[in-house]
């Protein structure tokens, strides 16, 4: 994949196409989605972060959240593993599902295993870059026909990583570069082989190469997982992504394909947000 600027016209206002769907309702049509979250409230507190949102994840896609600070995009993410629920004095309304079951009902251990996170700053356990890797599949019980080391390759290699490291494997983590570490972090989450992959602008606190690199191993890996990023990149977003969602003020304007968003979105909203009007 090439890492030249996608094609996004500022100055130029999309033409507008007939529309018949209504706000917070996604043109994208899964007929089995992967994930599917709907009709999604948040409350911190008394405060309402996120009003009646649904989207559906297709398989073995990159769909990407945009959208100005504080609109809700991270919040809606961290909803889709319950990290949320380690925040005290938060509510949610509404039904996530994975392959059709509500993961509210579930076992949140097991879901975190299944639907793996990244964050936005590189954040290696201070340990080796061995037993970063190894210490998901270790407490899972995901060993038993595997050795430690073919696991840890593996994913290595999984995140592009594996050559750059091999020789260093019983280093410390921190003895690598930002960009390697958050690399490092998504091979962390690869090892317990994630059916879906969340990353909170896991490219923010990165130099461009690094960057670039990170944009190639997620157009790699969604042959292997379902993939949501959030980023405040729009010219990111216009490269992986295979859909875009675009949230204001805690509700989803507008979801389609990354194409339509770009040059042809059914929103003003999203047309003023992507032409630079605001945010």
């Amino acid at each position: 994949m090439g890492t030249s600027p996608a094609r996004i016209t500022p100055n130029a206002s999309p033409t507008k196409m007939p529309t018949t769907h209504t706000e917070n309702q996604s043109q994208v049509q899964t007929a089995t989605p992967k994930m599917r979250a709907s009709n999604i409230n948040f409350y911190y507190g008394s405060f309402k972060a996120l009003h009646d949102v649904s989207l559906d994840f297709a398989a073995n896609k990159v769909t990407a959240l945009i959208g100005p600070s504080g609109c809700g995009k991270s919040t809606f993410l961290r909803n889709l593993n319950r990290i949320n629920e380690t925040l005290r004095d938060t509510r949610i309304e509404g039904e996530i599902t994975l392959d059709g079951e509500n993961i509210l009902d579930k076992d949140v251990t097991e879901i975190r295993r299944r639907i793996g996170m990244v964050f936005q700053r590189p954040n290696p356990f201070p340990k080796s870059i061995f037993e970063n890797i190894i210490y998901g599949p270790r407490i899972n019980g995901l060993l038993k026909n595997r050795s430690a080391a073919e696991v840890v390759e593996q994913s290595l290699r999984r995140a592009a990583l594996w050559d750059e490291v091999k020789d260093k494997l019983h280093d410390s983590a921190y003895a690598i570069s930002g960009g390697q570490q958050q690399r490092l972090c998504i091979a962390r989450a690869l090892a317990v082989d994630p059916e879906v992959l969340l990353l909170d602008e896991p490219c923010s606190a990165l130099d461009p190469i690094a960057t670039a690199k990170i944009e190639d191993l997620l157009v790699s890996l969604k042959h292997q997982c379902t993939i949501v990023i959030v980023t405040h990149n729009m010219q990111q977003a216009a490269r992986v992504a295979d859909t875009t969602g675009f949230f204001l003020l805690g509700k989803l304007i507008e979801h389609d394909k990354t194409d339509v968003i770009f040059k042809n979105p059914a929103k003003k909203e999203t047309e003023d947000y992507i032409t630079g009007r605001f945010g």
